[in-house]
């Protein structure tokens, strides 16, 4: 049964965004409601702010509505209910219009880094769902409980990265244009045990080389080959000729190349992030933690989804995630600072309120765009407190305590169920812990002394 406050909330912001023949297309991700818009100027936003359930509002290649983890995927479903009820015969319309928006707003490599992030969006449910797994299934063998438990959540948490690769080929191809099962199928073979017979560069292939950067080549590589195929094969020999082709010409081109190649990146990667922390962790998480949220902000924190995936699929961890969890910390220092200065700006304060919780837990945006970027010197202040706590967790990776997460997706407290670390939960907890509390102080402490004007109107 749907949640009547969900379709009260979907009712709610229908008129606000110009009503049902202003949509043209509804979507969702973990926080936010996406929307789709012919003509943004009949949106009242300032009405949309004002509903309780808004947490913040972003004008980007889509207009982005934040309503929080949980709750925006349900508003989704009841908000195109509604749409489609009252303007189902707009949506092919909408469709060219919102086609047309993205064109002139995105830049390439914007939108490069947005579909490479669609590949991997999609699967964070599962990896946060079997990093949770895993983290419960190495404290229950810590403390020896459940032995006849531990192998069952072993191979419940370990069977979706040992096929990650297929899911990143499906959704690659499905992105780029292909068919998904034929992108699947040709990313398979990266996972598939009897590659460990095939030689390249006098060299036996390993299971899994190459891992989610390999499949991702792969499919890429067979969305192209079918796309051709498409062009030149008659259409009585389409349904067998495309797809062997498909499978046979980028199969052949990974095993003997891609496979290699990625391999050798992904070990890269793995290698120059713990040459990073160990060498230079305390500046490198202080840039990691300071710079965090003007990616948040421009959007291009999504190319470093690929690369968290890596780190897990390789090291069982991404060392990077805690570090850049350290920008969330900041921002609510940073605002809890607002709050306690501007007592009498009710109209912020109610803001804060309402954004804190979701901040907490790591959902940045709403105190991004709902109190520090308006406001300006907030932003930058956040920023030190970021800086400041990613400089902190940095300063114990050099000597040697590394703090990782099995999962990507959460951060703030929500991230305390996936930590992984080199010295134990306990150690690992208490660090990262340590570095949120420096995020919330040295946040408050920059935007208190520096981050708001002493007199004079605030910026909005």
């Amino acid at each position: 049964m749907p949640s009547t406050s969900h379709a009260a909330t979907a009712t709610a912001l229908l008129p606000l965004v110009g009503g049902p023949a202003n949509v043209t297309s509804v979507a969702h991700c973990m926080t936010r409601l996406r929307l789709g818009l012919a003509d943004r100027s009949l949106v009242d936003e300032n009405a949309l702010r004002a509903l309780p359930e808004v947490l913040g509002v972003v004008d980007d290649d889509t207009y982005q509505i934040v309503l929080g983890p949980g709750t925006a995927a349900k508003v989704a479903s009841e908000f195109e209910t509604l749409v489609h009820t009252k303007a189902t015969e707009l949506a092919a319309r909408g469709a060219e219009l919102k086609e047309a928006r993205r064109r002139r707003n995105a830049t390439p490599g914007k939108m490069l880094l947005r579909r490479v992030a669609n590949v991997f969006v999609p699967l964070i449910p599962a990896l946060i769902g079997c990093g949770f797994l895993a983290g419960a299934n190495g404290l229950l063998l810590n403390l020896r409980l459940l032995p006849s438990l531990t192998p069952a959540l072993a191979a419940l948490s370990s069977a979706f990265m040992a096929l990650i690769a297929v899911f990143v080929g499906h959704n690659t191809a499905k992105e780029f244009g292909g068919t998904p099962v034929l992108g699947g199928a040709v990313a398979a073979v990266v996972v598939y045990p009897g590659v460990a017979k095939v030689t390249v560069f006098g060299t036996a292939l390993a299971p899994g080389q190459g891992g989610v950067l390999g499949a991702l080549a792969a499919a890429l590589l067979a969305t192209c080959v079918e796309k051709w195929c498409r062009t030149w094969v008659p259409e009585t020999l389409d349904v067998l000729v495309t797809p062997a082709l498909t499978v046979l010409v980028p199969g052949l081109v990974t095993l003997y190349g891609l496979m290699y190649a990625a391999g050798e990146i992904s070990s890269a990667i793995g290698t120059a992030a713990n040459w990073l922390l160990t060498t230079t962790g305390a500046a490198a998480g202080l840039v990691l933690g300071g710079l965090f949220l003007p990616l948040v902000m421009l959007g291009l924190h999504q190319a470093l989804i690929p690369i968290h995936t890596t780190l897990i699929e390789q090291q069982g961890s991404t060392v990077l995630l805690p570090l850049l969890a350290m920008a969330g910390a900041g921002q609510v220092g940073a605002a809890i600072a607002v709050y306690v200065r501007l007592r009498h700006d009710a109209s912020i304060r109610t803001t804060i309120k309402s954004a804190l919780p979701a901040g907490l837990l790591g959902v940045g945006e709403p105190l991004i765009y709902g109190v520090s970027l308006p406001l300006g010197r907030p932003f930058l202040t956040a920023c030190a407190g970021g800086a400041a706590g990613g400089a902190f967790i940095g300063c114990f990776a050099m000597l040697g305590d590394k703090v990782g997460a099995t999962a990507i997706g959460p951060s703030g407290w929500a991230l305390f169920p996936l930590l992984a670390g080199n010295r134990g939960l306990g150690t690992t907890a208490a660090i990262y812990a340590g570095g949120l509390l420096t995020g919330y102080g040295v946040g408050f402490l920059a935007t208190y002394a520096f981050g708001l004007p002493r007199s004079g109107p605030l910026p909005r």
